[in-house]
This record gives structure tokens, sequence and C-alpha cells, in this order.
């Protein structure tokens, strides 16, 4: 904590030897009184302390024109992240209830579709087996007599 002393003056004459006051040897004076300051942290006194300490130092206009803008530049966040968060909750509710059940259709669709290939595929290969140019041979039990044409060697 920063300790605040009064100190008042004894004699009003000897306010020229203050270093504050200005005088030829201003520069000289100043030198003196910064080199008298320690800035080492005691051990009561932390980082916070100091920092508000700086209160004094700063102007009301200047501190009042830095709250300002930290706290609409700390709305401004505010607002656009909930408006971000907003904008991603639609697409991601709208994309669960459209796209997710859309999605599972069509991938219905193609299945129905594949197995309507799959069953034109059987049916031509049955009818070419079962057709009397064939080089397939009849199944058994049917009444079809076996083709002399062209057969493989072997058979």
């Amino acid at each position: 904590m920063v300790k605040v002393e009064i100190v008042e003056e004894k004699d009003p004459q000897s306010s020229g030897n203050s270093p504050y006051a200005s005088s030829s040897s201003s520069r000289h004076s100043s030198q003196e009184s910064i080199s008298s300051i320690s800035s080492e942290l005691s051990a009561e006194e932390n980082l916070y302390d100091r920092i508000s300490a700086l209160v004094d130092i700063v102007p009301p206009t200047t501190r009042h024109n830095i709250s300002t803008k930290f706290s609409s530049a700390a709305s401004f966040v505010r607002i656009s992240g909930k408006v971000i968060g907003n904008i991603v909750w639609i697409v991601t509710t709208s994309a669960l209830l459209v796209g997710l059940p859309l999605a599972l259709s069509l991938e219905d669709e193609a299945k129905i579709v594949a197995q309507e290939r799959e069953m034109i595929a059987q049916q031509q290969g049955a009818q070419q087996m079962l057709s009397p140019g064939s080089t397939y041979p009849p199944p058994p039990g049917s009444n079809q007599a076996p083709q002399k044409g062209i057969v493989p060697p072997g058979f």
C-alpha cells in the first residue's frame, strides 16, 4: 500500500530550496529527486497496489475515455459473439432437421436402385441360361433337347 505523508513547510522563504522549485539548476535537482526515490517493491506492497496507485496520476477525463473505449469494445465483443452463436445455432439445427432426413432418404433410394439393378441382372442371367441359343446346358428337369450347334471340346 502507498503511504502518504504530509510535509508542512516550516519557512515560506525556504520554498526555493525544494527540489521541485524552478531554478537554474533544475536539471540537477530533478536528478537528485529521481535518484532518491526507491523503486523496489516492499514486502507489503504488491503489483496490484502499485497499479491502483496510478489512479492519481492519470487525469479523470483520460480515465473516463479509457473506460468508455474499453466498455464499448467489450460490449461489441459480447454482442458479436452472441450474433455469431445464434447464426451457428440456426445453421446446425437446420442441418439436423432438414439435412439429416434428406441424407437418409437419399441413401435409402440408392439402396433400392442398387437392389433393382441386381434383380434385373439376375433376370437377364436367368433368361440367357434358358434361351434356346444359350451355350449353357439346360437345367435338369427341363424338357428341352440339348442343342447340337457349337459344342466346346470335351463335352
